[in-house]
């Protein structure tokens, strides 16, 4: 934290993207055969429930839940907890793990264009071209679908549309990344089983069997419960942008893992297009970001520290590590390397 202040963000995040990443394959594996609602069902069933569990062995900072926070936690719920996965679990299973985790890819590309759009994060030259190389990766699996690793083309389209749909939702959680991140993986776990389940009985899909339903509960776990509080702690630190740029990561780490497991032949396009991921990844993760800038006075409660350079308020008692409460700050002119975290939505 010394060296760079956005360091604990950047690795929150890879965390994360490893967290969701080893979990493909296992979908892959564990969800054929079952229909893509049920297999969104119990993936968000598994995060619900290790959110609990979680929240017995650590602490979860965060200001309270709002009003303001029901519409961004509806948008989660129906984009990223109902949408994504039932896409997604219907794209991979024709387009294969390889393929999938590729084009899950486009989730950073768009969800920095989001960020742009909804909350002015600032893109400089190398994000720009960043997100050019990863559409560029993306549009190329998706058009030459029926080649790449006998992926289908509807396949490779329902995962760019995950994708999207996941894009949507890392939009909307960045307003609600101050609450208690476990709070928030619960919430969104139980409204996406409970958006799920029900149309997964109505359409009669599958039953898992005890193992499946077993792999799929852990995959959840860990890719959607574990990842998702990772996740939100990133998004603290270092806004949507960039939180979704390192989390590109991902998909390298589930490709990998996948090929490793099925050993598929392997194709031009796809290696054509994993270097562009590759570029694209490179340059989001190289990017800096320093110069003078203005804080406005202003007073309102998220979690934060005392060592960050912002936070020097005084308490009755003393307090270490993260904490949260309503305080105010005085307004303040200086220079550091910087990301677009609560305190730093400034205009360029």
């Amino acid at each position: 934290m010394s060296r760079s202040p956005i360091a604990a963000g950047i690795a929150l995040a890879a965390a994360a993207a490893i967290a969701f990443g080893v979990t493909l394959p296992i979908v892959s594996v564990a969800g054929a055969g079952l229909g893509p609602y049920t297999t969104a069902a119990l993936l968000y069933c598994g995060a619900a429930a290790v959110s609990a569990g979680l929240r017995l062995f650590s602490r979860d900072e965060g200001r309270p839940l709002g009003r303001d926070s029901i519409r961004p936690l509806a948008v989660m719920a129906i984009a990223g907890a109902a949408a994504a996965p039932a896409l997604f679990a219907w794209g991979l299973q024709r387009a294969g793990p390889v393929t999938s985790g590729l084009l899950l890819n486009l989730e950073a590309a768009w969800t920095a264009l989001l960020a742009w759009r909804v909350y002015r994060e600032a893109l400089g030259v190398r994000a720009g071209l960043a997100l050019v190389l990863m559409t560029a990766g993306g549009a190329l699996l998706v058009l030459r679908g029926g080649g790449v690793l006998e992926a289908s083309a509807a396949g490779a389209l329902a995962v760019a549309a995950a994708s999207l749909a996941w894009a949507v939702d890392n939009t909307a959680s960045r307003r609600v990344a101050e609450l208690p991140p476990l709070a928030v993986v619960a919430v969104k776990g139980l409204a996406g089983a409970a958006l799920t389940l029900p149309v997964a009985l109505a359409l009669h899909e599958p039953l898992p069997g005890a193992g499946q339903a077993a792999a799929l509960l852990l995959a959840g776990a860990t890719g959607y419960g574990v990842s998702l509080r990772l996740y939100l702690l990133a998004q603290r630190r270092v806004g949507a942008a960039r939180t979704a740029s390192v989390f590109a990561l991902a998909p390298f780490a589930g490709a990998a893992l996948g090929w490793l497991v099925q050993r598929p032949a392997l194709s031009w396009e796809l290696g054509v297009s994993a270097l562009l991921f590759a570029a694209g990844v490179a340059l989001h993760l190289s990017e800096r970001h320093h110069h003078r800038h203005l804080h406005e006075a202003v007073e309102h409660e998220h979690p934060h520290r005392h060592d960050d350079g912002h936070h020097d308020h005084l308490h009755a008692e003393s307090v270490t590590g993260e904490h949260s409460h309503a305080h105010r700050h005085a307004a303040l002119e200086h220079a550091h390397e910087h990301a677009p975290d609560v305190h730093h939505g400034h205009a360029h």
